[in-house]
């Protein structure tokens, strides 16, 4: 642990074991998941961006951005997810193949004949309720959205435009995951959620499992450009599902010689962060408002199942600021000469604010030496999000909301 910086950190040393990771994210699913995800219309490749001169700025070999913005036209990588588990949740209700599983089939008028009293139902930060919005609407199914009080306006109008029905829950999101699995029950509708609970893990093993998509096409961009894998990995975490599928499917493919692995979260909503630091085999939540800019990760309450993944596999659990995300945002806003522009979102920006924080401020040497952070070093991220909240995001862009203290500026 590191008291002296802006952030606190946790260095693993047991020892790794992959076994759950290749349970649930060995290449074979990943492959299924894509092959459907192809069939998807308007489906294609997102970019992998590499930021070179940044990476040579900070001592790095690379830093590779893999754009989720550009998902669908959904400004966010969720919709991987909630499709698979839909198609998934459908395949399994009609006894379908694996062959006779087809996006074709499942907008079909004779799929929703046989489906037509169904309602899909979650609760969200923003994001993940647009993506199950998105699917209901090409389904031509009901869909009821629980979001939580600080959720805003932009995000639930986002979900509203995809036809579903929003509610808002007097609380925060482990409050709305709750009344949502309370009110599915009266009114008979379908959960499809990120976070697992006990009786409920089918469906978010299978939200999990569509986010590999996105890293099996990483890996792909990663060998066109002639690199075996990335050396490190940051990924952030709300209730843990985006970063267990994503070091699981690396950990399952180079079990022999993985990359390193570091969480990232808000320090207003570190639940996956406390739960490693106590290390005792149980779950501990955060409570509280969770009030963090990072609204797709103000989760207090890790999924079990992505806890089994992580607890296993991960090198280093970070929980930062929130101005560690809103310098991630800046910096992809206005890049170095000759890097790409990125639009990202707090959630998205913040494991590059994080990797940045590590290699420009004084004390984290010892951070970065552990980790093999260092010239020959190139670090995958995945940017989750564009612009959900264009007014929050003008306000940090524009107007220097959430700015980096005096202590913490850079030093060249």
């Amino acid at each position: 642990m590191n008291d002296q910086r802006d952030f606190e950190y946790i260095v693993r040393t047991k020892k790794k074991d992959f076994t759950k990771a290749d349970e649930l994210f060995n290449i074979r699913y990943a492959r299924f998941a894509r092959s459907f995800h192809r069939q998807i219309p308007g489906y294609k490749m997102t970019s992998l961006k590499s930021l070179a001169n940044l990476a040579h700025m900070i001592g790095l070999e690379g830093i590779y951005i893999k754009d989720e913005s550009e998902r669908l036209h959904l400004n966010s990588f969720k919709v991987m997810g909630g499709s698979f588990a839909i198609a998934r949740f459908i395949q399994k209700k009609l006894n379908l193949s694996d062959e006779q599983l087809s996006y074709e089939y499942l907008v079909s008028p004779e799929c929703h004949e046989k489906l037509k009293d169904m309602t899909f139902a979650s609760a969200t930060d923003g994001n993940h309720g647009r993506g199950i919005a998105w699917a209901s609407m090409k389904l031509n199914l009901k869909c009821v959205i629980y979001v939580h009080k600080y959720t805003s306006q932009a995000r639930i109008d986002a979900i509203r435009n995809y036809g579903a029905r929003v509610e808002v829950i007097d609380g925060n999101y482990d409050d709305a995951v709750r009344q949502i699995a309370i009110d599915a029950e009266k009114y008979g509708w379908q959960i499809i959620s990120d976070t697992s609970w006990p009786g409920y893990e089918e469906i978010p093993t299978w939200i999990m499992q569509g986010y590999t998509t996105i890293m099996l096409e990483a890996q792909e961009e990663f060998a066109g450009l002639g690199i075996i894998r990335p050396t490190h990995i940051f990924v952030q975490a709300g209730v843990g599902a985006l970063a267990a599928a994503t070091i699981g499917f690396y950990a399952s493919l180079f079990k022999d010689d993985p990359p390193k692995f570091i969480v990232v979260e808000p320090d207003k909503a570190a639940c996956i962060f406390e739960t490693a630091k106590y290390n005792d085999g149980t779950l501990h939540n955060i409570t509280g408002s969770l009030d963090t800019i990072m609204a797709g990760l103000a989760c207090g309450e890790a999924s079990p199942i992505a806890w089994s993944v992580l607890d296993g596999t991960v090198d280093a659990f970070m929980k930062v600021p929130d101005y560690t995300s809103a310098r991630g945002m800046r910096i992809l806003a206005v890049p170095l000469k000759g890097d790409p522009f990125v639009i990202s979102g707090e959630s998205g920006a913040v494991p590059l604010g994080a990797l940045y924080s590590i290699m420009t401020e004084e004390g984290s040497e010892g951070l970065k030496a552990v980790l093999g952070l260092n010239e020959k070093s190139n670090v995958l991220i995945i940017n989750t999000e564009g612009n959900t909240d264009p007014t929050h995001f003008r306000q940090i862009i524009w107007d220097g909301l959430d700015n980096v203290p005096k202590d913490y500026l850079t030093r060249k």
